[in-house]
């Protein structure tokens, strides 16, 4: 299986690059210097040279926003979030579905979070919370369209990661995460596509 991850040079990227390595499968891994996912030049740059994508990984994302009071966040806080974290979602899938339409067995997994809940409104991160929303409606939409070609997509929430993003205090380690991640794409077919699931499997919220 050949797999693909964005964001894949840190934290749970890197993670589930390790997995998918030691696993034996063969990895595209790739960080923003690899490839900018706001750039539709550099995806097909990129895309080019990869051949067969079986899994597509969404994993790439910034949250720039993380204890801003809403009067002091600026638009470079939101254009920024929302680039990355929205368009690179649409731009990665776009760009690959030549690579993923080769696959026996094609799947996006975008890696959205909980705080793109509707059911969630703690107040804070606003860029962040609404732009890992959009990921998720993304995901949903994709997996309706992309349905008749047999093109698996699913959203994830990845758990609240003792990462740079997710701090010490976090809930799961990184290993953790990547683990229950890898095992709901392993899972992921036409039958479940269009699902918000968890790390470890729960259905969550839309």
């Amino acid at each position: 299986m050949h797999v693909l991850i964005t964001g894949g040079s840190r934290g749970i990227g890197a993670a589930m690059t390790d997995r998918y390595r030691a696993a034996g499968h063969q990895v595209t891994s790739l960080s923003s210097r690899d490839m900018d996912v706001t750039d539709p030049n550099e995806i097909a740059r990129v895309a080019t040279t990869v051949g067969t994508v079986d899994l597509l990984v969404c994993n790439a994302g910034v949250y720039l926003d993380k204890g801003v009071d809403f009067e002091e966040m600026t638009a470079a806080h939101w254009a920024t979030t929302l680039a990355v974290n929205v368009t690179g979602v649409a731009m990665t899938a776009s760009g690959f579905l030549p690579a993923l339409r080769r696959s026996e067995s094609p799947k996006i997994a975008v890696v959205s979070s909980q705080m793109a809940s509707q059911e969630r409104a703690p107040g804070g991160s606003y860029a962040y919370r609404a732009s890992k929303a959009a990921a998720l409606n993304i995901g949903r939409n994709l997996a309706t369209d992309l349905r008749p070609e047999g093109i698996a997509v699913g959203i994830y929430h990845p758990g609240w990661v003792q990462t740079d993003m997710g701090g010490d205090a976090a809930d799961i380690t990184v290993d953790q995460s990547a683990h229950g991640l890898v095992e709901r794409f392993k899972a992921l077919d036409m039958s479940r596509t269009g699902e918000f699931l968890t790390w470890d499997g729960h259905v969550h919220p839309y």
